[in-house]
């Protein structure tokens, strides 16, 4: 029995299942740019591309290595409890639900077959007779 909790992790590929393809896949050119006619100096974009890629790359490591450990932690906590919660009390309430409804729904169905079936099948064969005629006076 292999333990999924010491499995091997890639180092490489760290979004394997593409959740954060286009939501936080932010470059410079999708932020700042300049419309024809309106250039900068081409030092100043240089040094504005460098300045915000570098800015953005060790704000995003600081961050990840304050605060990444006890936010894993507190997700980790937080899903543990949703899967508990949905394991020990949605489940097993839904299954008594559908259990109680379906006794519920042979005496509701027995209660329309035997009082609604006769009732709307003897309109039926009243307005059966009903003939309508459209005509057109000009």
């Amino acid at each position: 029995v292999k333990d999924i909790h010491f499995k091997e992790i890639d180092l490489v590929n760290r979004d394997p299942k593409n959740i954060n393809e286009d939501i936080v896949k932010v470059d410079f050119e999708d932020v700042i740019a300049e419309p024809v006619g309106t250039y900068s100096f081409d030092g100043v974009w240089k040094v504005s591309y460098t300045t915000f890629t570098v800015s953005k790359y060790w704000c995003y490591r600081l961050l990840s290595t304050l605060l990444g450990v006890p936010l894993a932690l507190l997700w980790g906590f937080l899903f543990a409890c949703i899967s508990f919660c949905h394991i020990w009390a949605v489940v097993p309430c839904i299954k008594s639900y559908l259990i109680e409804i379906q006794c519920i729904s042979h005496i509701y169905s027995l209660c329309i077959r035997t009082f609604c079936n006769p009732l709307f099948a003897a309109l039926g064969q009243i307005c059966s007779n009903i003939k309508v005629m459209l005509r057109k006076e000009v």
